[in-house]
């Protein structure tokens, strides 16, 4: 056991901050890496003559990946150490980003993407279990603030730094850029994290992989092809999430049988944690459905390039850092259910305008929105987090982390799919254009199409007999979509105050060093 020197209790000395870069690092290439790849899909389109169905495939390659591994990260971090698995986490998420860069086919692509999402589905719940047990009880608050960051930046900055390298340079240094990243976290890791010392193995749950891995993976698939089937009615869509949906469902009733299951459900039984945990799901559902809008509205309806969305989405995470600092220190003060319907109400206040959006609304009422549903948004994520993982004890933080994942990771992809399926049935409802075909698809192109694809392309426009009015007139129609489907978003968030509600408004007892020597400072690092 490695032990950090005796100081304030509530002091962030500096080997803390050093395991807190460590892990930011890490928390950047993994984060930023989903929504890099978003805005380089019609360019892979390109590059490799494939289909949109087919590159999509690179991300939710991805994302199976990390759905795949996430449960396997609790009993890893205990059999191996949190230091040594996180620098394999590393390693592989490194070796599948150079190897992205080489791909010549868009198959060997989806396949050097499952390996990086190996890697990248072990860095988050890991970097939380070693961040958590570095704070300790009475600065978790404050540490879980940094590791928040990428959070909450990572949808911003990726369309923005996607866009440019694509811009400047080419599709490879999406996945280039993360080579010297990876490397100086590998060295950075090797010296800054304390040596592990593993804890006897507990028995490995086989039973439980076979059902939790491919049942999540099966069920994120399912999920994951609404916006591409348009519909839930699709075979691709139901039969997997059915079967996926069977698998969880038989791993929840299992795993109260082993001593040490693969995903420790009995962890609900700490309250905080289960009402923590319901409030993220229903957040994430709304800010990941949203995040995705932003960019598209922009994009789709103003006709901005991608790098100019991703500056106009830029005020969400400049509010965020302002806020997310003063939320850490004051989830180490005051209970979060004092401090975070406060938050709340700022992003639903922020959220309201885009439920009014038009055409032509002004960039500066946009923006100013955004700015405040960021001041929000770095004011209730990481609390709730912070909440949920205070009062578990310190062998308990590496399974209730990958359960937190297990969480955001199904919330992200099911507000994605909600929020495209609710936009496409919008979209589709426009009129459409007499004898049009698209020659790509062979659909019908509607009107609200022509107009989406206009703004990126004008010379579409030489192809139809259509004028300005016309296309105005189709803008509208489109803003107007986008405005429902934000309502809906809008509608999530409020629901977020119920569990918000419930959240601990008295000053919590942290379980952190329970089972450890009530002597010792607080730990740095346990295995």
């Amino acid at each position: 056991m490695s032990q950090a020197p005796t100081t304030s209790a509530n002091k962030i000395d500096g080997a803390v901050l050093k395991i807190a870069g460590v892990i930011v690092l890490g928390a950047i290439m993994s984060i930023l890496d989903i929504t890099v790849v978003s805005v380089a899909l019609p360019t892979f389109q390109d590059a490799f003559g494939a289909s949109y169905a087919t590159v999509a495939w690179t991300m939710t390659a991805y994302t199976l990946a990390l759905a795949t591994v996430i449960p396997l990260t609790g009993w890893a971090a205990d059999r191996f150490g949190t230091k040594r698995l996180y620098m394999i986490a590393l390693a592989l998420f490194t070796i599948g980003s150079g190897l992205c860069a080489t791909a010549d086919s868009i198959e060997q692509l989806i396949a050097f993407r499952v390996l990086q999402g190996l890697g990248g589905g072990m860095l988050m719940p890991l970097g939380m279990t070693i961040l958590t047990r570095a704070a300790g009880p009475d600065r978790i608050g404050r540490l879980m603030a940094i590791l928040g960051i990428p959070m909450l930046l990572g949808p911003i900055g990726g369309p923005i730094l996607g866009g440019w390298l694509i811009d400047v340079a080419s599709w490879h240094w999406i996945f280039l850029i993360n080579l010297p990243i990876g490397l100086a976290a590998l060295v950075y890791a090797r010296f800054a994290l304390p040596k592990d010392s593993p804890e006897p193995s507990e028995s490995f749950d086989f039973v439980g992989m076979l059902m939790l891995s491919p049942g999540l993976a099966l069920f994120l698939f399912g999920v994951s092809t609404i916006p591409e089937e348009g519909t839930f009615a699709a075979t691709r869509v139901w039969a997997p999430m059915l079967v996926g949906a069977a698998l969880v469902v038989g791993f929840v009733v299992y795993s109260f049988k082993p001593r040490h299951p693969l995903l420790d459900l009995r962890l609900f039984a700490n309250r905080n944690l289960t009402v923590a945990s319901v409030s993220m799901f229903v957040f994430i559902v709304a800010f990941m459905g949203a995040g995705l809008l932003f960019p598209s509205y922009f994009l789709q309806v103003r006709g901005e390039s991608t790098l100019h969305a991703g500056l106009l989405i830029a005020p969400q995470g400049i509010g965020a850092m302002i806020t997310m600092p003063i939320a850490g220190m004051l989830a180490d003060k005051i209970p979060v259910g004092r401090t975070v319907p406060f938050a709340l109400a700022l992003i639903a206040t922020g959220f309201w305008t885009f439920t009014q959006v038009e055409a032509d609304t002004s960039y500066v009422v946009l923006c100013g929105s955004l700015f405040v549903m960021g001041l929000g948004m770095g004011g209730t994520m990481m609390p709730i987090m912070t909440s949920a993982l205070k009062t578990l004890t310190s062998h308990d933080v590496a399974r209730g982390s990958t359960l937190l994942n297990i969480i955001q990771q199904v919330g992200s992809s099911v507000g994605a799919a909600v929020m495209s399926v609710v936009l496409t049935s919008k979209l589709n409802e426009s009129p459409q254009i007499p004898g049009a075909v698209n020659p790509a698809t062979g659909e019908p192109i509607t009107e609200a199409g022509l107009a989406i694809g206009a703004q990126q392309n004008p010379d579409l426009l030489k192809l139809f007999p259509v004028d300005q009015a016309f296309i105005d007139n189709a803008l509208d129609f489109v803003a107007d979509a986008f405005a429902s489907t934000f309502t809906v978003a809008f509608g999530i968030v409020l629901l977020t105050f119920i569990p918000v509600a419930f959240l601990p408004r008295k000053r919590e007892v942290s379980h952190l060093l329970d089972d450890q020597d009530k002597d010792a400072a607080p730990p740095v690092m346990i295995h």
